[in-house]
């Protein structure tokens, strides 16, 4: 358990109390390579492999409190990565859909998620994550977990009336912006700044709303 890690990241400001939880019962190490294990609950990203990290762990834990999950929702994460947010989202949420560009790292990722951990609600695919999983749509949630330049509009699309995305956006090496996609019950949008980020792009983004 990483009890330590959720006390120090409620000391940086994270309050929600099942998003802590979540943190305590997730053992970030299994994230992460072996070679790095020791630096797990380190408050930093972690590279693991094909130029992708495991994000900072304040904001993974600052972006999923921003999603205010209350067991219900059905959620799309774009960029499985690691699988480390995958399984607190898991924790908090009713059902995960979870969408991995690089093969490889979906592998990795069902093999602790679906393998070690054995999570029955989370269901893992292989594709270009700009496009969503347009066959589950609409989602309650979602959560991107790289920088495309714009918002995608595919994304914002797959969102359902009072739903809510966030996401980072912004050039690789210019300012990227944490923000926060905002759908109300009449389908209109709205979009909240939240903090200075810096992710790695979001591969092989489709064209996005302006």
């Amino acid at each position: 358990m990483s009890r330590s890690l959720a006390r120090d990241l409620f000391e940086r400001g994270i309050r929600d109390e099942r998003v802590l939880w979540a943190v305590a019962q997730v053992e970030r190490r299994l994230f992460v390579p072996p070679a790095l294990r020791a630096e797990a609950d380190d408050d930093r990203p972690l590279p693991i492999g094909h130029g992708q990290t495991i994000s900072q762990p304040f904001v993974v834990a600052r972006m999923t409190e921003e999603l205010e999950l209350r067991g219900s929702e059905k959620v799309l994460e774009v960029g499985t990565g690691s699988g480390y947010q995958t399984a607190l989202l898991a924790l908090l949420a009713a059902r995960v859909y979870s969408v991995e560009v690089v093969p490889d790292l979906a592998a990795r990722a069902a093999q602790v998620l679906l393998g070690t951990l054995g999570l029955a609600n989370v269901s893992l695919r292989v594709d270009d994550g700009s496009g969503g999983w347009p066959s589950e749509a609409p989602f309650d949630r979602i959560v991107v977990t790289a920088a495309p330049t714009e918002i995608p509009s595919a994304l914002v699309e797959q969102l359902g009336p009072g739903g809510r995305m966030v996401l980072p956006v912004g050039d690789e090496e210019g300012v990227q912006q944490l923000v926060r996609v905002d759908k109300d019950r009449g389908g209109g949008v709205s979009v909240r700044e939240l903090l200075p980020v810096r992710f790695v792009p979001l591969v092989h983004a489709r064209p996005a709303v302006h």
